[in-house]
């Protein structure tokens, strides 16, 4: 099965606020950015399957960009970040965020989730991708979960998966098959 991962277009929040699961909106810039992931893109077969994120941020680029059926599934939300969404980084007390930046891996956020929690979300959503019977996938989603698959696909460690860069609008492609550990 081969997989097409596609991180959302620059979404209308300034630099340095947390934004996890909160749902806003996508920048001026959209109609630019979608141009440039049509170019790099590779070709669909007629039968692709298209998956998405019900975040806006998500969601508009699936409906803009694909004429077939969207399946939206909450699994491929960005981590919640709980108390600490909408605030600026800088804002959220050291004692608050000091625990998670030791170990974001299994600590989770004030009231939020942990990435540990989004891994196994990601895993849940591609086993049952695997067990379907969809031979391409686009699926449209944030930064986390695209590197939370990566490293489930390639054996990674949760807590080095951030070393993949992840830029708005990229295309990452996989294929499941050769990739996932039975």
């Amino acid at each position: 099965m081969e997989i097409h991962l596609i991180r959302h277009t620059t979404p209308q929040i300034a630099k340095g606020i947390c934004y996890g699961q909160s749902d806003i909106e996508i920048a001026d810039t959209f109609e630019e950015e979608v141009t440039l992931i049509k170019k790099n893109l590779p070709r669909l077969n007629p039968d692709f399957a298209v998956f998405s994120s019900p975040l806006t941020r998500c969601k508009k680029l699936a409906v803009n960009f694909f004429r077939s059926p969207i399946t939206l599934d909450s699994r491929l939300m960005e981590l919640n970040f709980g108390e600490w969404e909408l605030k600026a980084w800088n804002d959220i007390p050291k004692e608050e965020i000091n625990p998670w930046m030791k170990d974001f891996v299994n600590t989770p956020c004030q009231n939020g989730e942990s990435y540990q929690d989004l891994y196994q979300r990601c895993v849940d959503f591609l086993t049952e991708l695997k067990s379907s019977d969809v031979q391409q996938a686009v699926i449209i989603t944030h930064a986390g979960p695209i590197r939370a698959m990566n490293a489930y696909l390639n054996n990674i460690d949760l807590k080095d998966s951030f070393d993949l860069k992840v830029d708005y609008g990229q295309v990452i492609t996989f294929s499941m098959n050769k990739l996932i550990k039975q």
